[in-house]
Order: C-alpha cells, then sequence, then structure tokens
C-alpha cells in the first residue's frame, strides 16, 4: 500500500469510494435531508474543492482503498473502500493525517464522527482519540449551513522535530 496525495485522476474513484462508503455508514443514521444532498456529484464536488488536502491509499496495482482529508487541526474525512477495511488501511491513513497536522504545529487535533456509527467509534478509540462530548457541525451544503449534532472526538500529537517520527505514525509507503 502506498499513501499519496490525491491528483485529479482520482477524483472519479474517490467519489465513488466516499459515496458508497457513505451510504453505508451514514444513510440510515442521519436526517433524510441531508442523505438527499449527498450525491457521487456533491462527493465530486467536495472532492474537487478540498484536492490539495486529500490523501489516498492505493495497493501495489493502483487501485484505490481509502482518502482521507485534513483540514487544519480537524481529520475532515476519513473513508475506505469495504474491501479495505480491517486491514490496516484506516490506520495508516489516520497515522499519515496526524503526522501531517503534528508537523504543521497542530497540539489537539479533532475529529467529528456521527451519532451512531458506533463502528468509526471504537476505530478512532483504538487509534487513541477519545470522545469529548457532543458538538453542533455546521456542514457546508449547496445553497447554505447543514447543522448537524456529531461527537466530537479528539486526540494530543506530539509536534514533529525535525528529523523524528510522530510515534504510531506510518510512512507514506507503507
Amino acid at each position: 500500500m502506498v499513501i499519496r496525495d490525491a491528483t485529479l485522476a482520482d477524483v472519479s474513484p474517490l467519489a465513488r469510494l466516499w459515496f458508497d462508503a457513505w451510504q453505508d455508514a451514514h444513510a440510515a443514521i442521519l436526517p433524510e435531508a441531508l442523505r438527499r444532498i449527498r450525491t457521487l456529484e456533491n462527493f465530486s464536488e467536495r472532492l474537487l474543492a478540498a484536492l490539495g488536502d486529500v490523501r489516498v491509499a492505493v495497493d501495489s496495482a493502483g487501485a484505490t482503498l481509502g482518502f482521507c482529508i485534513v483540514d487544519g487541526d480537524e481529520l475532515s474525512q476519513l473513508f475506505l473502500s469495504a474491501a479495505a477495511r480491517g486491514t490496516g488501511v484506516a490506520a495508516a491513513l489516520v497515522a499519515d493525517a496526524e503526522t501531517r497536522m503534528a508537523g504543521s504545529g497542530v497540539g489537539t487535533a479533532w475529529l467529528a464522527c456521527a451519532i451512531g456509527n458506533d463502528r468509526a467509534a471504537r476505530f478512532y478509540e483504538k487509534c487513541g482519540w477519545r470522545c469529548q462530548g457532543n458538538m453542533t457541525s455546521r456542514l457546508p451544503v449547496p445553497g447554505g449551513i447543514f447543522e448537524l449534532e456529531v461527537w466530537r472526538y479528539e486526540k494530543m500529537l506530539r509536534p514533529a522535530r525535525e528529523g523524528s517520527a510522530v510515534p504510531g505514525a506510518s510512512s507514506p509507503d507503507r
């Protein structure tokens, strides 16, 4: 597996992966109004807008396994293909995101997890993230903002020192 910066050529397969994984993890637990907004086109647009902050995991044949998006001190998105679950891809993407955030001076990182997404919550806790309670996430959507109550997770990061790695982080080529 290789973790690398996403390119324009990755947008279409990543949008499909994101759409499918979002439907699997969120469709049953989030409001209908948000489900109607989260179309394949919406995910493509969001990927294009964030492309400089997207990291993608691919296998040795180049197949897309998953991706993450970092937005400042937030691990904004983390999604995997169904086939990549349980293979270590998610942990590698999270470690990569933590390394990037620590390297940019972030001391405490955070993420929003959909209330009821127990599989994701268990995973984040296994990676050392701790639930700090509920918060209202203000999601940009076409035509405005969608407010959604979510679980807020945080993790203290050790800032990267020159020539050293962040404990628990994986190298991009792992």
